[in-house]
């Protein structure tokens, strides 16, 4: 017998089943994909220039310094050589064992065959060579600014990135043993995930990265108790019931992001950091923002501010009758609060008896990791892209965000999704962060012109509602926390900004973990520490090399500095009042509202 007579191996009716489900699958992708819209090209990267310039500076470095290039060429060759060498060594041997220098660990490569298996890792090294090379290869172009240089290196890793072979079948050795061992049944399940993901978001692709399904909205997350007590076309209001027999006389109102949704606040109730705020004896508001459509694209930061902060403040103050408030603002809503507190600050207003910031960004001097998205070609491209839809839609943010973190919140979810065929975990968290909302066209382009490219709060030139506001005018005691690991609002870019406000009294503190986690940080759960130091005339790294550590959570000691300007103790309210009746049972109806591609 020659092997041309060896009898094919038998399909098995089950792996027949699942390639017909490919074929029906692969109907519905091209029918999917055909209800993409085109966003402007720019949002896809940089434009042309950037690439042009660093190929310039490459052989500007070449003719200059010419010995580093080719040094550089020589190892990069020779790394690769004998990488083939003792890759074909080891096969020699006869055995699929384990080559004596495995390389370097990656947690991308956990399966034991990416070190076992010669074929497998052999293109792991190479892979490992290969961005090593093209990551030098940047580092070697001096003659480049240094803004354009930063935008480069960032993008080169994302290439880097994008090429690793886990991300492809046919060099993933987990995938593949999967789909062996399900006949195929999980390439079935993961191009079902993939098309499903499309047909959601227009043929946009959005990575899910958890099971929609597994939660509801003030059934199973966002569910302390509470009461819808205003409503306008910016936002709700939602009065929190009392838990406490007495509470604190001065009510807190507390404004989240506008760019998620509030209840990242109130996901679970032994997280809540609304239940928790409650339990210590405060009368507690927050507000819960419209997730805009078509019809909000002339909307401002002028709008936020007086249909939003200013209107919320009075409806707190007549519900409680009082004076004064204290305020919260979170990020975005922070930086916000700010502007707020410097236009209230020029109309003689004293509303605000203090004001907490959670990772609030107000000097943006420093771009930090977004450099590669607050440049010209990019803004432009979201301009464009504004003045078709009229919205900078969710999916467009949530798609630069994620681009910081690409093998965490991109490729290691798709890899999981659409290669093994798994469905998405049931996390709260990320179930949150996949519920975006669109922002006004007018608020973005204000926004990141006004304050993230130019920096004018912090210079003091930044027009609103009639007003020159300046971030000195923020003169009201505050509580400023940040987060160690943020790589939204870098602490110290964050402690910057507090050491340029007026106010006389000043706290700043530093949660350790990321931009959430190390907010949402109760105390019950004694996971992070934090970081207090009250010398805030020191740099940054001195005021960190200088601080006290201490475990657990910073929430007792936030609360500890807002009881000195919460009041007596007064009899816990009602909700609402007479012009105030309940209109929706929290976490009311605007957070419902769905924004898709």
């Amino acid at each position: 017998m020659t092997t041309n007579d060896v009898a094919a191996p038998e399909m098995s009716a089950e792996l027949e089943a699942n390639l017909q489900k490919v074929e029906t699958l692969t109907q519905r992708l091209m029918s999917a994909l055909s209800q993409k819209k085109q966003i402007n090209p720019s949002l896809h990267g940089p434009d042309s220039m950037l690439y042009g310039k660093a190929v310039q500076a490459y052989w500007q470095e070449w003719l200059q310094n010419p010995a580093k290039i080719l040094e550089h060429q020589i190892e990069y060759w020779g790394k690769s050589v004998t990488h083939y060498v003792e890759a074909q060594q080891a096969l020699a041997k006869g055995k699929l064992q384990a080559p004596e220098d495995p390389g370097p660990k990656d947690r991308r490569f956990s399966n034991p065959l990416w070190d076992e298996h010669p074929y497998f890792n052999f293109i792991k090294q190479q892979y490992l060579i290969n961005a090593d090379a093209i990551r030098k290869a940047v580092d070697d172009i001096e003659d480049m600014d240094a803004t354009e240089k930063k935008r480069l290196r960032y993008f080169a890793q994302q290439i880097v990135d994008m090429f690793a072979p886990t991300n492809f079948l046919a060099t993933n050795p987990d995938a593949l043993q999967k789909a062996l061992e399900t006949e195929g049944e999980s390439l079935v399940k993961g191009l079902e995930n993939l098309v499903a993901d499309l047909e959601a978001n227009n043929g946009e692709l959005v990575v899910r990265l958890a099971d929609e399904g597994a939660f509801q909205i003030g059934a199973n997350i966002a569910t302390a108790e509470g009461e819808v007590v205003y409503r306008n076309h910016m936002m709700e209001l939602i009065q929190y019931k009392p838990t406490t027999e007495k509470v604190r006389e001065t009510p807190i109102i507390l404004f989240p992001p506008w760019i998620n949704k509030f209840y990242i606040l109130d996901l679970k109730p032994e997280n809540s950091f609304i239940r928790w705020v409650v339990d210590q004896g405060y009368t507690l508001f927050v507000v819960s923002w419209i997730n805009p459509d078509e019809s909000y694209k002339d909307v401002g930061l002028d709008t936020y501010v007086e249909d939003g902060y200013l209107r919320a403040i009075e409806e707190v103050k007549s519900i409680c009758d009082v004076d004064k408030i204290n305020a919260i603002g979170y990020c975005i809503a922070g930086t916000t609060l700010s502007l707020t507190l410097s236009l209230l600050k020029q109309r003689g207003d004293t509303s605000i008896k203090s004001a907490t910031f959670f990772t609030a960004l107000t000097d943006f001097s420093d771009q930090g990791e977004f450099t590669p998205f607050l440049q010209n070609d990019f803004i432009d491209g979201i301009e464009a892209e504004i003045g078709d839809t009229g919205l900078l839609k969710s999916f467009i943010m949530a798609r630069t965000f994620s681009y910081l973190r690409s093998n965490d919140l991109i490729y290691g979810p798709a890899i999981k999704s659409y290669m093994m065929g798994e469905t998405p975990p049931a996390f709260d968290l990320l179930y949150w962060n996949g519920d975006g909302a669109n922002l006004p066209g007018r608020m973005a382009v204000e926004y990141l012109r006004g304050l993230c490219q130019s920096n004018k709060f912090a210079e003091g030139s930044f027009e609103l509602m009639g007003q020159t506001l300046s971030l000195k005018d923020v003169d009201v005691p505050l509580c400023s926390i940040a987060c160690e690991t943020d790589h939204i609002a870098a602490w110290k870019d964050c402690y910057r900004g507090v050491q340029q406000m007026g106010s006389k009294s000043k706290t700043f503190i530093v949660s350790e973990s990321g931009h959430i986690a190390g907010i949402v940080n109760p105390p019950s759960k004694k996971k992070y520490g934090h970081y207090t130091n009250e010398d805030l005339s020191l740099s940054a790294s001195d005021w960190m090399s200088s601080a006290e550590y201490t475990e657990g959570s910073w929430w007792p000691v936030w609360e500890k500095w807002l009881a000195k300007r919460a009041g007596k103790w007064i009899k816990a309210r009602e909700i609402g009042d007479k012009s105030h009746p309940p209109l929706a049972p929290a976490p009311g109806t605007y957070v419902m509202i769905k924004a898709r591609a």
